[in-house]
């Protein structure tokens, strides 16, 4: 499978920053960018999520009416799909917002003569969550320059001239809190020597080499390491396939870390054929089934670290700001800044409450 076809079925995944300006529910934080992201950030928790879609201060009242652009992959993976979903919601909010959203399509030339479409009906403002960032670079400039702000989300354009603002998940930072979140459990029990299984997603893509390391550098500070790692491919098929095959070859493990809730259902099968239960496990993105696992804590799936698809809805509240020419009420500055990294929230039995209206289908 190629880079951009995997970053498709992933799509998702840089300091959670000004979070009630934002008015979405970017307070929370699920997989995808085509380059890697900032990891700068390495909060393992987010502030308590704000109910998608509210929107704070003066940036809620009706202004001028605009036009959104918004084109985004296939919505054939429960993130992609989640991301689409909340753009339309977050747009529907809003009395001054008509939003165009295209056909979302895994096609790069596709994408790009949707996206010269959307310039052509001279929108007010664009959100584009490209399936290729480096592909998609060229419109998203040309668009800049013919006066439309774009909102690049989560996969990064080449060049910081394709977009107004850049706004995406902390991939790092989700390694970080699964590492953290193992590592205080392991050291809770006592256990001095464990055995830490990590299921990747595609093993060469730059966001699963970022959640890697955070995981990794997390474990380090327990003095902790990775034992066992396979690599999947952010699908159902996948991820009960590598992790058959881990079960096998590993006859004791302590705690597991898979990176993706929608593989982590086949993951979970595969534990559940070899039924396993001397571990726990840490899944990830922030999926909708997970969180509900969570919450009847009756298997070995204790903690989910997300990726928030609902960064698409705060996609839709900065374009619609931009094109408006406002800034972000919370802030000093009179412009919405330029780049806007999403923290990952450590999902527990203790708090998915909070977090089981913001999880997606898988």
């Amino acid at each position: 499978m190629s880079e951009n076809t995997s970053s498709t079925i992933l799509g998702r995944r840089r300091l959670l920053f000004g979070v009630g300006a934002l008015g979405a529910g970017a307070a929370l934080a699920a997989c995808t960018s085509n380059s890697p992201a900032s990891s700068a950030s390495t909060s393992a928790a987010a502030a308590p999520p704000v109910s998608a879609g509210s929107a704070g201060g003066a940036s809620s009242t009706p202004g001028k009416s605009v036009t959104i652009g918004f084109s985004a992959p296939a919505a054939d993976h429960g993130w992609i799909a989640a991301i689409t979903t909340n753009a339309k919601s977050q747009a529907g909010k809003y009395s001054d917002v008509t939003l165009q959203a295209v056909e979302g399509s895994n096609d790069v030339n596709q994408q790009i003569s949707q996206v010269q479409t959307l310039i052509d009906k001279k929108v007010d403002a664009l959100v584009i969550l490209p399936f290729d960032g480096k592909a998609l670079t060229e419109i998203a400039i040309k668009a800049m320059g013919a006066g439309i702000p774009v909102i690049n989300l989560d996969r990064v354009f080449a060049s910081p001239r394709g977009s107004r603002t850049w706004i995406g998940g902390d991939n790092y930072g989700m390694g970080v809190a699964a590492g953290r979140y193992i590592g205080d459990q392991l050291k809770a029990k006592g256990v001095t020597n464990p055995v830490i299984a990590e299921v990747q997603g595609i093993a060469n893509l730059p966001l699963t080499q970022d959640r890697s390391k955070g995981f990794s550098d997390a474990l380090a500070t327990y003095g902790f390491k990775v034992g066992r790692q396979v690599s999947a491919e952010f699908t159902v098929e996948s991820g009960q396939k590598v992790t058959s095959d881990l079960l096998q070859a590993a006859p004791k493990i302590d705690a597991i870390w898979n990176h993706d809730d929608d593989q982590g259902v086949g993951v979970l099968a595969a534990i559940t054929q070899a039924n396993r239960k001397e571990f726990f496990m840490v899944g990830g993105a922030g999926s909708r089934n997970a969180m509900d696992l969570i919450k009847a804590d009756s298997g070995v799936l204790k903690c989910t670290v997300t990726y928030p698809p609902t960064m698409a809805a705060s996609a839709v509240n900065l374009a619609r700001l931009v094109a408006q020419g406002h800034g972000m009420t919370d802030l000093v500055e009179n412009e919405i800044p330029a780049s806007i990294t999403l923290a990952s929230a450590t999902v527990t039995k203790d708090n998915v409450d909070k977090y089981l209206p913001l999880g997606f289908a898988s």
